[in-house]
């Protein structure tokens, strides 16, 4: 057993709902604590920024990085006076993903790293990502190996961010997959009608499904595809919303046709694989109409945790990454990925 190791794990999604920040205890891999967590919102300007990245130019984008990593380095200096917390080995930042095309060889999550230790005078580890997919994998999901280690009790994880995303232990592997994505459409039909989001999915409950924009977007290629398969913002853009968008319907028979669609896409999944029980974590938990559509399609039994893992579960596991990378143990698994290999990923940023 490792002496204990404290660290805070970053973590911001595709649905910019804030900066996940976690503080933890790891024992081993088997054991940890979150000591402190919050969610740090993003002004209007971060949030348009952060948005807008991808179409930035090349030189605007490099900017963007580092400007990026000083706002998160300061966000970790604050919570580190904020919460008195005396001891920090490392901080695991995920960063804000910006391309994602791992059939291209290639992914980009912005924050620099360097930027980040300049400003919270930490260890840094980032740019979990870009390894797996030079050794040919998806460069996600990168959750699983969390889940493996840590929640094996489990059936399955389902993560409902930004994407839905699960993972699994078949025949003695992990394997884990994108399903489709969820926040980062519901949000983008909630703002059409003056909302950050949609609170309980109030307003997709007060929609009506269109039969025919569900089963166009349950032929999407994407889901007929074998695992592993990732998702990224281009894909919603070009292929999702368009559809859509192509239908002359309310926004909240939008919001209530994807709900539907999204829903059938999980049970599809829970069903292929045999699933009796799955814990439940990330922004969508709170979608209660979303939820209770889910208990209602599916058979499968549905743990929620406790708030603190809803809501940081994902900055806890890139602590735990950061955590495998300082002491050169995998945290990326070929099984998951589709890499030619199990590797540990990450770089390492010393000041």
């Amino acid at each position: 057993m490792k002496n204990p190791t404290f660290c805070i794990g970053l973590m911001s999604g595709t649905s910019l709902d804030g900066l996940d920040i976690c503080y933890v205890r790891f024992d081993d891999n088997q054991l940890f604590e979150i000591l402190h967590a919050e969610t740090i919102d993003y002004s209007s300007d971060w949030r348009t920024k952060l948005t807008e990245a991808f179409q930035y130019s090349a030189m605007d984008l490099c900017q963007l990085d580092v400007e990026f990593g000083y706002f998160l380095g300061e966000q970790v200096k604050e919570f580190i006076h904020k919460n008195k917390i005396r001891k920090v080995d490392f901080v695991a930042s995920h960063g804000q993903t910006i391309f994602h095309q791992p059939q291209k060889s290639f992914t980009l999550q912005i924050g620099n790293g360097l930027a980040i230790a300049s400003r919270c005078q930490q260890k840094v580890v980032c740019d979990f990502r870009t390894q797996d997919v030079i050794l040919g994998g998806q460069g996600a999901p990168l959750v699983p190996i969390g889940d493996e280690l840590l929640f094996s009790n489990y059936d399955a994880c389902l993560n409902l961010g930004g994407f839905s995303n699960i993972s699994m232990n078949r025949n003695g592997k992990r394997i884990a997959f994108d399903i489709c994505p969820i926040n980062i459409v519901l949000n983008h039909y909630a703002k059409q009608l003056g909302f950050d989001f949609d609170k309980n999915g109030e307003r997709a409950e007060q929609g009506h499904i269109n039969i025919a924009l569900v089963e166009e977007l349950n032929l999407l290629n994407f889901y007929h595809q074998p695992f592993p398969k990732s998702l990224g913002f281009e894909w919603v853009m070009n292929e999702f919303l368009t559809i859509v968008d192509k239908y002359d319907i309310s926004i909240e028979d939008k919001l209530r046709s994807c709900v539907e669609h999204f829903v059938i896409q999980i049970k599809n999944t829970f069903a292929l694989y045999d699933i009796n029980n799955v814990l439940i974590t990330g922004g969508g938990v709170r979608n209660t109409f979303f939820i209770n559509r889910l208990g209602e399609l599916s058979t499968v039994e549905i743990i929620i945790p406790t708030d603190n893992l809803i809501d940081f579960k994902e900055a806890l596991i890139f602590a735990f990454l950061g955590y495998r990378r300082v002491y050169n143990e995998i945290n990326c698994l070929a099984s998951v990925t589709g890499a030619s290999k199990d590797h540990s990923s990450g770089i390492i940023y010393h000041l």
